[in-house]
């Protein structure tokens, strides 16, 4: 079934939409600021008109949209960020594993962000979150482990723009850089955005393609 297109959308119409699913904007069509932040509470997904998943494209490409179970771990760096967004992921009714437990069995970053990796391309949670100091170790080691899209985020636009443009699986935070408050709009942003459009598809599989590659 073809995803509803709209020219205009109202806040009224954000609220009619089912909670979750994809809408087409027509071109030149309009977002009422009040319906976009209507759209990300409800996690619906506007692409382009013709935009949306081409089916020929592997059904596993884009990373799991409705995000029930997070793996989350940080090395000594993060564990206060840790453990605040540990309480604001299960307030939120997310199934939350800690990789690395407490300050005593929290190791070096890299372990810390591979362990996290692994539970997400295994499947055995939706989405992950790596913390350390700045946020790029933990990145850079995700990226090792065949199949995780990690990226650094410091920004609500950052967050959208790698989840919905790079299909990431993991987000790492520099709990250097960024505020509790901060972190959770981070992730909240995260979590509330999918990867839907084709175009986006095609360059997630060309990713994939490399990754067999080299």
């Amino acid at each position: 079934m073809s995803p509803r297109r709209f020219g205009l959308i109202t806040d009224a119409d954000a609220r009619a939409i089912a909670p979750g699913s994809t809408v087409e904007l027509e071109p030149g069509g309009l977002v009422t600021p009040l319906a976009r932040e209507t759209l990300q509470a409800r996690r619906i997904t506007v692409v382009p008109a013709g935009g949306a998943i081409d089916p020929a494209l592997p059904a596993d490409l884009a990373p799991v949209a409705n995000v029930a179970r997070v793996a989350i771990g940080a090395n000594a760096d993060g564990l206060a960020l840790r453990d605040a967004l540990i309480a604001h992921l299960r307030r939120a009714g997310k199934a939350v594993t800690d990789v690395a437990g407490d300050l005593t069995a929290a190791g070096e970053a890299p372990d810390v962000a591979a362990r996290v990796a692994t539970l997400v391309t295994r499947g055995e949670a939706d989405a992950g979150i790596a913390i350390d100091g700045a946020g790029v170790v933990s990145a850079i080691a995700a990226n090792k482990v065949r199949g995780c899209r990690a990226a650094m985020c410091s920004s609500v636009a950052l967050a959208r723009e790698a989840r919905e443009c790079g299909g990431a699986n993991v987000l790492t935070l520099g709990a250097r850089l960024l505020t509790v408050a901060e972190a959770v709009e981070v992730v909240d942003a995260w979590l509330a955005t999918s990867t839907t459009d084709s175009r986006h598809l095609r360059r997630l599989l060309a990713v994939r393609q490399l990754e067999e590659r080299f």
